[in-house]
């Protein structure tokens, strides 16, 4: 999608944070973010974000975009933003809100559907802690997905690109949550009302609201399980298919230097307004990382992608799309907050849902590299 990004008005936000006066500041010493006092007895923390990067895909396509179940580090041959975001943070006891305004080809892929300006909100929530003595709190607004290990956010990914499922669940959400924290912190429950299936505004002529809840327990610091839930529809009344999705993950991290991720995710949506029939679709990941020295990161990565009825991406091939994917990526962290990653990424399908020089193939290999710088 072509971008008309009004990208002075995003400038106009960073400028208005940077000298919105506080009372006092400080610099923590455990974080790079401006962390400033304010007179309501709480804490305003500015923080961004900011990731280049440029991407060649030996597939050659003639119209500049990686495969379409791409949406971040999607454009080819080129140097460009996938995401830079300038947020506002304010945290009290009782009270909590972010505000956040985006810019990249990450914006122009997973907003299209939405109009200027929101389009360019990565987050804008407030939430009411509703409990004096349990971490008990109601937010509403739109906040990051409840689904996956992966985010938008790349630093904080094991590897730089996003895994196929991370691709095609949502990457953000609009709605209400209600989410508890055990005293421990080792349990971690919500539910969430939801406008839908990665949404900003509800889909016009849809009038049944969404609905997830998310599970994570961490017993320790070696193990960590999530299961996360999706149910509704993506459609207007009348063409109304129920969606189910499951996303279940487990990391396993028995030293500092190494861990593995194992992941699967499964869909199943009505194939009709007027059945009780449903397509089904599945994927399953393990991602293993190793971190040597304290400047030093690897990770390798191996997917699957099963979308044999094309619910979530269509092929129009007799197999649908059946794809096997490996990639193997490197990290060296330059400075405290400025991170430079290189990564070679294959994918092998059952049918030939590739273009290679302008021919269907089967195959598709990409590489890519990013800079990217926190504060």
């Amino acid at each position: 999608m072509k971008n008309n990004t009004p990208l002075p008005f995003f400038l106009c936000f960073i400028l208005f944070c940077i000298h919105t006066p506080p009372i006092f500041a400080k610099a923590n010493s455990d974080s790079t973010a401006i962390k400033i006092k304010t007179a309501f007895k709480g804490k305003l923390t500015f923080t961004g974000f900011a990731e280049a990067y440029y991407g060649y895909d030996f597939g050659k396509p003639h119209d500049g975009n990686r495969p379409d179940f791409i949406y971040s580090h999607n454009r080819n041959n080129e140097v460009n933003l996938n995401l830079i975001y300038a947020k506002l943070n304010y945290s009290a006891s009782h009270l909590r809100t972010n505000l956040a305004l985006m810019y990249g080809t990450y914006a122009n892929a997973n907003l299209a559907a939405e109009p200027f300006p929101l389009r360019y909100i990565f987050e804008a929530n407030i939430g009411f802690r509703l409990s004096k003595k349990k971490e008990l709190w109601l937010d509403g607004g739109i906040f990051p997905s409840h689904i996956g290990f992966e985010s938008a956010i790349s630093k904080d990914c094991w590897t730089l690109t996003r895994s196929i499922m991370a691709e095609n669940t949502p990457y953000f959400e609009t709605g209400v949550k209600l989410s508890y924290t055990s005293d421990n912190g080792k349990l971690f429950a919500s539910v969430l009302l939801l406008n839908g299936w990665q949404r900003i505004q509800r889909i016009k002529g849809n009038s049944l609201p969404s609905f997830g809840w998310q599970i994570t327990y961490k017993p320790n610091t070696v193990f960590s399980l999530n299961s996360s839930t999706f149910f509704g529809a993506n459609q207007p009344d009348a063409d109304r298919k129920m969606r189910y999705y499951h996303n279940f993950y487990g990391i396993i991290q028995p030293i500092d230097q190494f861990g593995i991720t194992i992941g699967v995710d499964f869909g199943a949506e009505q194939k009709n307004v007027a059945t009780k029939k449903y397509n089904l679709w599945y994927s399953p990941a393990v991602l293993l990382r190793y971190v040597p020295t304290a400047k030093v990161a690897m990770a390798a990565r191996y997917e699957y992608y099963n979308d044999v009825a094309g619910v979530v991406i269509s092929t129009a091939t007799p197999n649908g799309f059946q794809t096997h994917g490996v990639s193997a990526n490197l990290d060296i962290n330059i400075l405290k907050n400025l991170l430079w990653r290189i990564e070679g990424k294959g994918y092998f399908s059952k049918d030939e849902v590739f273009q290679l020089h302008g021919k269907p193939s089967s195959k598709n290999y990409a590489i890519t590299t990013s800079l990217t710088m926190s504060f």
